[in-house]
């Protein structure tokens, strides 16, 4: 009797295991399922879409004047909206204006070939992007999510699709305007007038000017010594330098370099950091002018606007 006992309660345990077993193998199926289900590949449309649109980004705004006073302007920039991936309900890609990269996320529209592409909304400076495109470019508006918090919080955009290329061997054109405009310096000076022989000081604003060193130097193809620099003025050593970054298409957010490389036909900012991007002489070259920079001087000069 206590061994049909024994049986009957170890058969009943082996019963209770079995079906454990069985209920996690259930159990793993639905989560194989369900990870199968949750890893399909959304597949990509309008891929001819894709790639960097780049050109003006302006609207009417407050701008405030060299003595303080503000007026109604035209406020503008430039901007390259990057399309990385259209699926049939997203469109996402990238916002890069002034050093600023944003993300963003919307959708498109084919029967009016139109975007509508959102910001985050966490930042004071995002907004909302409905452009049409057309051919290889794209027309609309942005509307601030925020209206008090930027200068003109409704601009509009015109921009053209353009292919980023790195090229190591991309320059400054030889009729650039070399001269920084943003940081002018105060210079007080004398004046002797010649009739009465009598000398006035006054204070003269002048802005630092770049040499033709800037056309030969290139801290991408060649590596460069202290003998190539010591001569060299700040500004020069600064253009060569952010040269380097321009051809890898970075986003400055200094308006005095973006001035100097708005001018060319090839810069094309499609990021707020590309450091991976440089070679290793590049970052050599880069690291030898930093320590140039700090110690060296400008020359300074006049101009009129």
């Amino acid at each position: 009797m206590k061994i049909s006992k024994l049986t009957l309660i170890s058969l009943f345990t082996i019963g209770l295991v079995a079906c454990k077993k069985d209920g996690k193998t259930t159990d793993h199926s639905k989560d194989s399922l369900t990870a199968k289900k949750d890893s399909v590949v959304v597949p990509e449309v309008y891929k001819e879409y894709y790639g960097v649109y780049t050109g003006d980004f302006a609207g009417k705004g407050m701008i405030t004047s060299e003595d303080g006073e503000q007026y109604e302007g035209e406020v503008y920039k430039k901007i390259s909206l990057k399309i990385n991936r259209i699926t049939k309900d997203s469109v996402y890609g990238q916002s890069i204006v002034e050093g600023n990269q944003r993300p963003f996320r919307g959708i498109f529209n084919e029967s009016t070939k139109s975007f509508v592409l959102d910001e985050p909304g966490n930042d004071k400076y995002d907004g909302r992007f409905e452009v049409k495109l057309n051919s290889d470019s794209l027309t609309g508006k942005w509307n601030a999510f925020n209206k008090s918090a930027v200068k003109a919080p409704v601009k509009s955009l015109r921009l053209v699709k353009k292919e980023f290329v790195y090229n190591p061997n991309f320059m400054l054109n030889k009729d650039n305007d070399l001269i920084d405009w943003e940081n002018p310096k105060n210079f007080v000076e004398k004046y002797t007038d010649e009739e009465t022989g009598k000398t006035e000081s006054y204070t003269a604003s002048k802005n630092r000017i770049a040499s033709d060193a800037v056309f030969k130097v290139n801290a991408s193809t060649q590596k460069l010594s202290e003998k190539d620099l010591k001569n060299l003025r700040k500004l020069d050593m600064e253009i060569i330098k952010n040269s380097v970054f321009a051809r890898h298409g970075y986003s400055f957010k200094k308006a005095t370099y973006r001035n100097f490389f708005e001018q060319t036909d090839w810069y094309i900012p499609v990021s707020n950091n590309v450091d991976k991007d440089l070679s290793p002489m590049e970052k050599e070259n880069v690291a030898l002018l930093n320590r140039f920079i700090k110690y060296a001087e400008d020359k300074y000069d006049s101009f009129g606007r």
